[in-house]
């Protein structure tokens, strides 16, 4: 029998050190996790916190007054939304402010819907129908004013309707009650450019009718 294999020494087992405080990659992985921790819990109290915003208890039409006391105000969840785009209830709202475009009602107010007057270019024109004005034609909604002249008193060929101007928002809607509602004498304040004041003038103070269709989808 072969003696030599017997008499060669048993290897050594290797034996694990237990890593100290010192070594790097210890330090690194408890770098990691400490790093996941603050992230997730940065990221559960942005998920949660809550910032007031204005809302509209009514519809706003340029030129209204944009007033603290006429808005109401909710808490909104920051999440990614932006809310520097809308108007905080924490922050002082200018007393001559004004709406410079439509917000509907219980919408939150943009900031880029609030300005000065100065930078409207636009006036009230009462347009008084014929008969009622559609649903949708609503404070905020936008219309558009067409001109049909009176018919011919000959066997002419009537002459066909003429759009004056579109997409003009609507700022008050007055309709009697009763029967006279049905029949005509509501009256619908529509904000006209003052370029286009002469056209829409000329034609209400002339012999035809002047009727306003509202656009859908921007009323009520």
């Amino acid at each position: 029998m072969d003696t030599s294999v017997m008499d060669l020494p048993a290897p050594a087992a290797a034996r694990l050190r237990r890593p100290g405080w010192r070594d790097p990659r210890l330090l690194a992985g408890i770098a990691m996790v400490a790093a996941s921790v603050l992230l997730g819990s940065w990221a559960v109290r942005t998920a949660q916190a809550t910032v007031p915003v204005y809302v509209t208890r009514a519809a706003l039409v340029p030129g209204d007054r944009v007033a603290a006391e006429e808005l109401a105000v909710v808490d909104v969840r920051l999440g990614t939304v932006n809310l520097d785009h809308y108007l905080r209830a924490d922050r002082p709202v200018a007393t001559d402010v004004v709406a410079v475009r439509a917000v509907g009602r219980g919408e939150l107010v943009p900031a880029s819907a609030v300005g000065s007057s100065a930078d409207l270019d636009l006036r009230p024109v009462s347009v008084t129908l014929t008969r009622a004005p559609s649903s949708d034609v609503v404070p905020g909604a936008l219309v558009d004013l067409w001109f049909t002249p009176p018919a011919p008193t000959d066997d002419a060929e009537p002459a066909a309707p003429d759009e004056l101007a579109g997409g003009l928002t609507v700022a008050e809607v007055s309709t009697p009650s009763g029967a006279f509602g049905a029949s005509g004498g509501s009256a619908v304040q529509v904000l006209v450019p003052s370029s286009l004041l002469p056209a829409i003038l000329t034609a209400l103070a002339a012999e035809g009718t002047v009727d306003v269709v509202p656009v859908l989808g921007t009323g009520g």
